[in-house]
C-alpha cells in the first residue's frame, strides 16, 4: 500500500518546507521575508464566485506545480481592497501563501484571458443524490459506515452521546481547509478528555468523502498522525452511494476534479437522540463555539 501523505500535520510542514528549498523560494520579492515555513506559488486564472464576505474569491486556477492541479476553489485575501473590482470571468494571477496552519493570497492583478491555460474539460460531476437536505432541528438520516480500525459503526453507535461530524478527505492539500477541521477535532478531543458532564460524553466523527482513496487503513495512519483516541475521535469510510446521501444532506459540495476534490465544509452536532442542533459551514468555526453549543450556553 503507498504510505498515506497527510497535508497540514507535522510531517507535512517538512516537507513542504523542503519543497520551498528546492523550488528556489518560487519567485518572491526579496524585500518580503516568509514566516517559518512558509511556501510562496505564483497563480492564474480566472474568477467563477464573488462571496459577500469581501474578503473571498472562487477562482478556477491552472495547476499549482508541485502543490494541486487545477480546480475551482475559494481563496482568502487579507486585504479586500485587492478584490474589490473584481468581476465573474476577470483573469487574474496572484501570490498564494501557504504555511502549516493557513493559506491566503495578496499580489492579485488582471491579466489577459490568453494567459490562463485551464483544462480543456474537467470531470463531470457525480450523479446527484435523493436525500433530503439537513437543517438543524432535522433528526439525523440512519447511516452505516467503516471506521479506522475496519468496525461497522452507525447512527445507533453513537446513541445516548451527542456527537460532532464534520467531512474530510486525506489528501487535501490546504491547511486551512480539511487539515484544520483535524486540528479543531484534536482541540476538542483534549477538552472532551478533560471535561465533566455532557462535554465527556461527547464523541466526534470524521467521515471522509474519498472512499475510493481512504480505505479503513489510510484512515487509521491519519488518525494516529492526528492524535485521534478512538475511544473519542472515529474516522469513517463507507459505500460511495452512502457517503454522497451525507454530503448531500449536509449540503457539503463535492467535485473531481484533476485527481483531486474541489469542496466545501460542513461540520454539525448531533444530540443523544440523533437530532441535528446545530450546523457549521465553512472553516471559520472555532473549537469553543463548539464547547459552548454542547453546553448549551450558545443558540
Amino acid at each position: 500500500m503507498t504510505t498515506p501523505h497527510f497535508s497540514g500535520f507535522p510531517a507535512a510542514g517538512a516537507f513542504l518546507l523542503g519543497l520551498m528549498l528546492v523550488m528556489g523560494g518560487c519567485n518572491r520579492p526579496a524585500e518580503t521575508s516568509l514566516l517559518p515555513g512558509e511556501i510562496r506559488y505564483e497563480v492564474r486564472g480566472m474568477v467563477r464566485g464573488l462571496p459577500p464576505d469581501g474578503r473571498t474569491i472562487e477562482v478556477e486556477h491552472e495547476d499549482i506545480r508541485g502543490f494541486m492541479p487545477s480546480m475551482t476553489m475559494p481563496f482568502v485575501t487579507r486585504n479586500p481592497k485587492e478584490i474589490s473590482g473584481l468581476r465573474i470571468g476577470d483573469a487574474i494571477s496572484f501570490r498564494l501563501s501557504v504555511t502549516q496552519n493557513d493559506s491566503w493570497i495578496d499580489q492579485i492583478r488582471p491579466i489577459s484571458l490568453q494567459e490562463v491555460h485551464l483544462p480543456v474539460a474537467m470531470a463531470a460531476p457525480e450523479k446527484p443524490s435523493n436525500a433530503p437536505r439537513l437543517h438543524e432541528g432535522d433528526t439525523m438520516p440512519v447511516f452505516r459506515l467503516i471506521d479506522q480500525d475496519g468496525k461497522r459503526i452507525s447512527l445507533e453507535s453513537f446513541r445516548g452521546h451527542p456527537f460532532v461530524l464534520t467531512f474530510i478527505f486525506t489528501r487535501c492539500p490546504v491547511p486551512n481547509f480539511c487539515p484544520r477541521m483535524s486540528k479543531n477535532f484534536a482541540e476538542l478531543q483534549d477538552a472532551m478528555k478533560k471535561a465533566t458532564g455532557p462535554l465527556s460524553q461527547t464523541r466526534l466523527l470524521s467521515i471522509s468523502f474519498d472512499p475510493a482513496y481512504d480505505s479503513p487503513q489510510v484512515l487509521k495512519a491519519y488518525a494516529e498522525h492526528a492524535g485521534a483516541d478512538p475511544g473519542v475521535w472515529s474516522l469513517a469510510t463507507g459505500e460511495k452511494a452512502e457517503i454522497a446521501d451525507l454530503t448531500h444532506a449536509f449540503s457539503v459540495y463535492l467535485q473531481p476534479e484533476g485527481g483531486t476534490i474541489s469542496h466545501g465544509l460542513a461540520t454539525a452536532l448531533i444530540d443523544g437522540e440523533g437530532n441535528v442542533r446545530k450546523i457549521w459551514r465553512g472553516n471559520e468555526w472555532k473549537p469553543e463555539e463548539v464547547v459552548q453549543a454542547i453546553k448549551g450556553e450558545s443558540r
